[in-house]
């Protein structure tokens, strides 16, 4: 399991451009029969990513966890962003159709992910955080939740926001995570941007053609930077960080989130003619 070490605000200013992808930027997480796993010292958060084939994955306890299980101090969101598959918590199956995700609460002893068709395999997106408390594991159908609608066209902001893993729904000790869909001729996501020094964020950006991409900005307010983000990309978000995009075309992503604060619209707004 790789291991980050964000960089701070300050030294965050006087990174190059390589350097900053470096630091904020998981641009391989998806490997066709594996497993890929990154734990980023920022509210000890675990990022991954599994793509069964023909055989199933077992999801493995790095030594790093220092731990018997992956889970056994550990919560577990999954979100499929491929074909159909299944996940097996325990030898409980829970089939989890594209855009369906899975709660896996604290002390679940065996994970493993199922692709139904090796043609089209399940890709499954994975956040997971410590947890203090066990919550029951929770299968997530992506149709049953009734999305928020935000923005406009005219501002090019058009978008639907399901929330998965939240307060008012399936529980966490920490964990919250949604997708965000933009419609077609929409380009811009959170804008105007915000800050939560509360939680950490961490933004997976997914359906893009291979020629689009997602200008994702981020730093501070007032020392904006940005990253050229492809399909199926990870940005890790400091709490002190703007996250905020514009795609070269309409695009989903997952917003993933942990810290102290799961209140959704606990934000310090950043106004647009703020921003420098």
């Amino acid at each position: 399991m790789k291991t980050i070490q964000l960089p701070d605000e300050m030294r965050s200013m006087s990174l190059s451009t390589e350097q900053l992808r470096q630091s904020f930027l998981l641009d391989s997480l998806f490997a066709e029969g594996c497993i890929e796993l990154v734990y980023v010292d920022l509210d000890r958060t675990v990022i991954g990513g599994a793509m069964p084939l023909d055989k199933p994955l077992l999801l493995p306890c790095p030594h790093e966890l220092r731990a018997q299980a992956f889970l056994e101090r550990r919560e577990l969101g999954a979100l499929n962003i491929g074909g159909n598959g299944a996940v097996e918590v325990d030898g409980q199956r829970y089939d989890i159709a594209r855009l369906d995700a899975l709660y896996v609460g604290r002390g679940a002893s065996s994970v493993t992910f199922h692709s139904d068709d090796v043609k089209c395999p399940a890709c499954f997106y994975l956040l997971s955080y410590p947890a203090h408390a066990a919550y029951p594991t929770t299968r997530i159908v992506f149709e049953h939740q009734a999305p928020l609608t935000l923005g406009a066209q005219p501002t090019a902001n058009l978008r639907h926001i399901s929330k998965l893993i939240h307060l008012e729904g399936t529980r966490s000790c920490q964990l919250v995570m949604g997708i965000t869909r933009l419609e077609e001729g929409s380009v811009w996501n959170t804008m105007p941007p915000h800050t939560h020094m509360r939680r950490s964020e961490v933004y997976l950006y997914f359906d893009l053609d291979p020629a689009d991409r997602v200008v994702h900005l981020m730093g501070s307010p007032q020392q904006t930077r940005h990253l050229l983000v492809a399909n199926r990309q990870v940005v890790i978000s400091p709490g002190w960080s703007i996250h905020a995009g514009v795609g070269t075309r309409n695009y989903k992503f997952c917003w993933g989130m942990g810290g102290e604060n799961q209140v959704y619209t606990d934000m310090d707004p950043v106004a647009v003619t703020d921003l420098r």
